[in-house]
């Protein structure tokens, strides 16, 4: 399987049972993590350099407390595929080393 190739129903859910705090279907995935805001600045810079070097990117808000990231593959049609879980795991690793714990 490509990696922009589209996953299936069950292949997302399987995929997102690996993460916590993840969720989401065929069309996007996502998760809310609980930092402060000067932090959150931090990871957002180095979730950009991350994303660029896959050149993908993920849709990011970002809150009091709180900053969010959803992703779709937009190159194949706004679905999930196998490269937006690789950017999760960037994600996971970049947000853990900075303290991010999931929102409630």
């Amino acid at each position: 399987m490509a990696e922009r190739d589209p996953l299936t129903a069950e292949e997302v859910r399987t995929n997102l049972e690996r993460w916590k705090g993840w969720s989401g279907d065929t069309s996007r995935i996502g998760k809310t993590y609980q930092l402060d805001y000067y932090t959150s600045i931090k990871v957002i810079n180095e979730v950009a350099e991350a994303a660029q070097r896959l050149q993908h990117h993920p849709d990011i808000d970002i809150r009091w407390q709180r900053l969010r990231f959803s992703i779709t593959t937009y190159s194949a049609g706004a679905v999930v595929t196998p490269l937006d879980f690789t950017l999760v795991a960037q994600i996971e690793r970049i947000a853990s080393a900075h303290g991010a714990k999931t929102a409630p």
